[in-house]
């Protein structure tokens, strides 16, 4: 499978903006939370507040994964600065117009940092028209996809 045409079902299937869940670890201590990402320029972007665990360990160990109905993304976290403070602030205009409700309850400017993922390693899981189980494995680094089918009658 072409690297652009796996790329192209990934941030399909993704869309413009998920609940997803993010899982971080320092020092051997895993934790996994729900995180409203919006997604454009080919990366996954969140907001969180600067004081909270999840931002001590992202700077402490950036390396994280993220997983929303049977796409996972391994990939790198970076803290952008205030969420106010990008170029264009186009994650607070798009956040607010996918989480309005969540934006105005949430909204901290003085404490709200805006992180940015830059995807790594993807696996979707999906199937088929013909319920034929398949996955897609896209390997960022190397501009490589590979597409593996599963006859799920023969599996089980």
């Amino acid at each position: 499978m072409e690297f652009t045409a796996a790329e192209k079902i990934l941030w399909e299937k993704l869309g413009d903006w998920k609940i997803m869940a993010l899982a971080s670890c320092e020092d051997d201590y895993p934790m996994v939370r729900n995180i409203s990402a919006i997604i454009y320029d080919g990366r996954i972007w969140f907001k969180t507040d600067r004081n909270f665990r999840k931002t001590q360990q992202l700077i402490a160990n950036p390396r994280v994964a993220m997983c929303w109905n049977g796409v996972q993304v391994e990939g790198l976290a970076e803290i952008r600065g205030l969420v106010t403070e990008e170029p264009g602030r186009v994650f607070e205009k798009k956040y607010r117009e996918y989480l309005w409700q969540s934006y105005n309850r949430y909204s901290h400017e003085d404490t709200e940092i805006l992180v940015c993922v830059e995807p790594r390693f993807v696996e979707i899981w999906d199937e088929d028209d013909n319920r034929n189980a398949f996955q897609i494995f896209l390997d960022f680094s190397r501009k490589t996809a590979e597409k593996k089918m599963y006859d799920m009658e023969k599996e089980g």
